[in-house]
């Protein structure tokens, strides 16, 4: 399939600028991937949808505030956007600035707070972070002090406090993130405790999500495209309460993308195994699915790998009708936007994969 084959025109006030008053409150779109067939549900109405015996599998990573807004040595402005953190002292990030730093030179973020560009790594950078006042400060607590929340860039507005709380599941634990696994954003600890207490398991994997969940895919051919890789684990505890939760008949339900890319990853030898170490897997139409039965997800940009892993798990034209649906419907799309829930393509789910693409560099647990 060709890059334009997702591509969807969405006007610009169906993009959500806010989150909903209530993280609860966000509409829920229901499509059947076997029959195509959807409905208009509120996201309370999840726990309709869900049944005893299923498993919640989420994406626990937290949003860690990786925006830095600085100056180069010769006063330019700088933004730093954190895509990973590296060590105590050092971070692999982008740089944005009227030109380039180079290797040597500093970005400064206060009077105390500096960064020097170690070294480039195509698009990015490596900054040595150096605070002068507290030498044995940790990037981390740096980043808490003095960075802002990474709010993607289609929300075109500064962060607020509310941020710092709202792009965040509730059960985010992990950091190291640097976007939000949305999907998660719509169950508050009620909810949670509500739906577990129907019958339903919840597990936990982790994957810090990148600012490569962003970049648009620029070649035509999709084979052609290289994903962006992202560090993931998946404990073998997760992997013992899928395989009883498969052997008792119940369902393997996927929080987000990030969930399905950390349980397709783990599983693309055709066994599920414990996992900790980098994915860059690409899951497009005609992949073959060896775990995942339903997934919840948030509305996806147009022509964006998000959008093709989900036309992948329910169908190509079963998303392309929703999509359609949900503008007409004045659905709200994106991070802050509203959801979906999708099961699975009965034709495609398969106990073997041998269609995945990508490359994970695999540190067995």
């Amino acid at each position: 399939m060709q890059r334009t084959d997702f591509q969807f025109d969405l006007p610009e006030e169906l993009i959500a600028q806010v989150p909903a008053k209530q993280r609860r409150a966000s509409r829920l779109l229901q499509l059947d991937g076997s029959t195509g067939e959807y409905q208009d549900l509120t996201f309370s109405d999840i726990t309709d949808l869900l049944q005893p015996g299923d498993l919640l599998v989420m994406n626990n990573t937290r949003v860690i505030p990786a925006r830095l807004l600085g100056e180069k040595d010769s006063g330019g402005k700088v933004e730093v956007l954190v895509e990973r953190v590296l060590d105590e002292t050092t971070v692999l990030a982008h740089v944005r600035a009227s030109k380039s730093p180079k290797v040597g030179r500093s970005l400064h973020f206060s009077d105390s707070v500096r960064a020097v560009v170690k070294e480039r790594r195509d698009a990015l950078f490596v900054l040595e972070f150096h605070h002068r006042l507290a030498p044995q400060t940790a990037v981390y607590d740096i980043l808490e002090a003095l960075g802002h929340m990474p709010l993607p860039p289609y929300i075109i507005r500064p962060d607020t406090e509310e941020d710092a709380e709202r792009y965040q599941t509730v059960y985010a634990k992990h950091k190291g993130a640097v976007a939000a696994p949305t999907a998660g954003l719509h169950f508050d600890k009620a909810l949670l405790a509500s739906i577990e207490k129907q019958g339903v398991d919840l597990a936990y994997v982790t994957l810090h999500v990148g600012a490569g969940t962003f970049q648009p895919v620029r070649v035509d051919d999709l084979t052609e495209h290289k994903m962006h890789s992202e560090w993931m684990v998946i404990e073998q505890d997760v992997v013992d309460a899928i395989k009883q939760t498969q052997a008792n008949g119940g369902r393997v339900i996927a929080v987000g993308t990030t969930a399905v890319r950390c349980l397709e990853t783990a599983a693309l030898s055709g066994t599920l195994e414990a996992f900790c170490g980098d994915t860059d897997i690409f899951i497009t139409p005609g992949f073959q699915f060896n775990v995942v039965d339903a997934l919840l997800t948030n509305f996806h940009l147009s022509e964006s790998t998000l959008l093709m892993l989900v036309s992948a798990f329910a169908g190509y034209e079963n998303i392309k009708r929703a999509y359609q649906h949900a503008i007409e419907s004045r659905y709200r799309f994106f991070s802050y936007g509203d959801a979906m829930f999708l099961t699975h393509r009965d034709e495609l789910k398969t106990a073997k994969n041998d269609q995945g693409r990508g490359s994970p560099q695999r540190n067995d647990i």
